[in-house]
């Protein structure tokens, strides 16, 4: 512990596997292994397939390769502490190394969440306006949303850090995550934490929450697109070029809005919700995305057939 005056602040923290299961985090680890392993090498194999193929250097791949980048992120940010954990039960974490992990698995939520409003924005562009297109959504605007995404989600998140560190903390150090999430260390703090809680607050329903609510926007006048095409066939084709993006969006949002109404609201919640439920957020995602993708999309499923052949 530092001292200075009434000022505490730990020298690091204590991360928590699985509550109640602790005796059996070496056979919890298998399937935690696979899902990261499953992230890696799915998002991996997006990306390369889409380097490699050239018929695939369009707005929907590139934007699909962002979406692989950010999970890809997440997956690594997340998987040293947690296999940590459940493999040597390393569970101490040095509070700047906390907010380092924290500050990183925030700014890449965000930028999913705007890599998903983005694809949306492609869907619609696509079945709304297929003759304009290319020159709406050229190469370089692709550039451009890339930046606007990496500095949107940079900027916003960078007081978090700083918010955290003006806190005294009590002598619990304990987190409720194998990861460090603003939520859980701000409740930690012996201090008045409104201006974390606010803050927080305002940035998530100003950044993710309109992005949601734009995703939404979006798809109703997709569906209003849909219909008003000649036949009932064309209007089925259409929708089911947007099913991957609608996996995606569900299985992000639903775990998000959950895991932030529990940190907030959820006081007696049991703890092992809390953490089945941060699981859910942070490693299904980026295991799943790559699946979905590669399911659906069969020019991203005969780049790999051709990849594959050649091996």
């Amino acid at each position: 512990w530092e001292f200075n005056g009434s000022f505490y602040q730990p020298s690091a923290f204590l991360m928590m596997g699985i509550p109640g299961l602790e005796a059996l985090h070496h056979w919890i680890s298998i399937p935690f292994f696979l899902l990261y392993f499953t992230a890696l090498l799915g998002n991996g194999m997006i990306l390369f397939i889409i380097k490699k193929t050239q018929s695939l250097h369009e707005p929907m791949y590139y934007l699909l390769s962002m979406l692989a980048v950010t999970d890809l992120g997440l997956a690594l940010c997340t998987l040293p502490t947690t296999l940590g954990i459940f493999w040597f039960n390393i569970r101490r974490i040095g509070f700047d190394a906390c907010l380092t992990q924290m500050y990183f698995i925030h700014i890449l939520s965000l930028s999913e969440s705007s890599v998903l409003l983005a694809m949306a924005f492609d869907r619609f562009i696509a079945i709304s306006h297929p003759l304009r297109y290319p020159a709406i959504l050229a190469k370089s605007t692709i550039i451009k949303i890339g930046l606007a995404i990496i500095l949107r989600s940079v900027l916003s998140l960078l007081p978090l850090p700083f918010l955290l560190k003006r806190l005294t903390y009590c002598k619990k150090t304990e987190l409720s995550h194998s990861f460090c999430f603003h939520p859980d260390i701000m409740n930690l703090a012996c201090a008045d934490i409104k201006v974390n809680v606010f803050y927080g607050m305002i940035i998530l329903l100003s950044t993710v929450g309109m992005d949601f609510i734009f995703i939404v926007l979006s798809y109703i006048l997709i569906i209003k697109t849909a219909i008003s095409l000649a036949t009932k066939d064309e209007c089925l084709k259409t929708l089911n070029t947007c099913v991957s993006h609608i996996c995606a969006v569900l299985i992000f949002f639903i775990p998000l809005i959950g895991l932030s109404m529990i940190h907030r609201f959820g006081k007696n919640i049991p703890p092992l919700v809390n953490t089945l439920v941060a699981y859910t957020y942070l490693i299904i995602p980026p295991a799943l995305n790559p699946i979905i993708y590669s399911i659906k999309s069969s020019h991203i499923r005969g780049a790999l057939l051709r990849a594959l052949r050649k091996k």
